[in-house]
């Protein structure tokens, strides 16, 4: 019940923004950025994670981060984050000065609902070397979700975190932090896992997508996501939940694509060659499928969207 009056209440509340068969969009969920201690899981995929922006910049995208980009429940001083993974901020900036970054949060960068927080630390920042303040985002906005609305078609697409309802890393928040901040950070290190988080327990993680399955089923939407660090591309038959995974396995990193009016998830990993010459490739590992496919609203026979007619006139 909360999963479906918080995601309804982020839907209604969304940047809106449109996008045509030209749009190109990359989203990216989960990134994790750390202090590069030892608890700092993304910074292993770090290099992995720049080679994919450049490309992204290179190629024209639109970069969306769908929460939980910077690890600030872990690592309460962004400035820590900021010097840890300069090289990363600065491909940002590309995106974000050219008007191609969308910032959402998520439960573990939350405080970015909170307009003070984000002008003290991601409007400008000291430079040390040249001892002066410099802009990094200067106005950012985040938000809680996006809404993507085709011009032609109308099909709708929601793009949130995905943290909405699930209540220890919603309403109960800030015990999680805590607990997360000053124990399960460290118990992690040598082995341990928090079971309060979707990413760790098997169990909360599928009760927390059928959850969102629910709210596709009876919005008839389409709806992009992460929280749950699994990988989803719905399979022939099911609702159009995607999930674009995280950046913190030590496997690679993955993401989802959507150009040419079709949507790809992607993986980018460190692979060696027959002659041992290791070097980061991107792998299309689901798609590229048209988009049309996944909209309920317009084609309610999709075998991608349980929408009967019975549903029909519940609405």
């Amino acid at each position: 019940m909360q999963t479906e009056k918080r995601l309804t209440a982020a839907y209604k509340n969304a940047k809106l923004e449109y996008f045509d068969e030209t749009s190109k969009y990359v989203f990216f969920s989960d990134v994790h950025r750390g202090d590069d201690s030892v608890s700092d899981e993304f910074a292993r995929n770090q290099n992995i994670f720049i080679h994919a922006l450049n490309y992204y910049h290179n190629q024209g995208f639109v970069y969306v981060e769908v929460g939980d980009g910077d690890e600030l429940w872990e690592y309460s001083n962004f400035k820590h984050i900021r010097l840890a993974h300069t090289d990363c901020f600065i491909v940002l900036k590309k995106f974000f000065d050219e008007r191609r970054l969308i910032m959402l949060y998520g439960n573990h960068n939350i405080f970015l609902k909170d307009k003070d927080f984000v002008s003290r630390n991601y409007f400008h920042f000291y430079d040390e070397y040249k001892q002066e303040r410099v802009e990094l985002f200067k106005d950012l906005t985040p938000y809680e979700a996006l809404l993507l609305k085709h011009q032609e078609t109308d099909q709708e697409i929601l793009v949130v975190h995905g943290h909405q309802g699930d209540f220890m890393n919603d309403q109960g928040w800030r015990i999680s932090m805590f607990l997360l901040r000053y124990f399960w950070r460290f118990m992690h290190v040598v082995g341990f896992e928090n079971p309060a988080s979707p990413a760790r327990n098997l169990f909360k993680r599928h009760k927390v997508e059928k959850a969102y399955n629910k709210w596709i089923e009876k919005h008839k939407t389409m709806l992009i996501c992460g929280h749950t660090h699994r990988p989803k591309y719905p399979k022939h038959g099911d609702l159009p939940y995607f999930n674009t995974g995280c950046c913190i396995h030590t496997r690679g990193i993955c993401c989802i694509e959507i150009e040419n009016d079709e949507i790809s998830m992607v993986d980018w990993r460190i692979l060696a060659n027959d002659d041992g010459v290791i070097k980061i490739e991107r792998q299309v590992v689901r798609g590229p499928e048209p988009l049309d496919r996944f909209d309920c609203k317009r084609n309610p026979l999709s075998t991608h969207c349980s929408c009967d007619d019975e549903n029909n006139e519940d609405e």
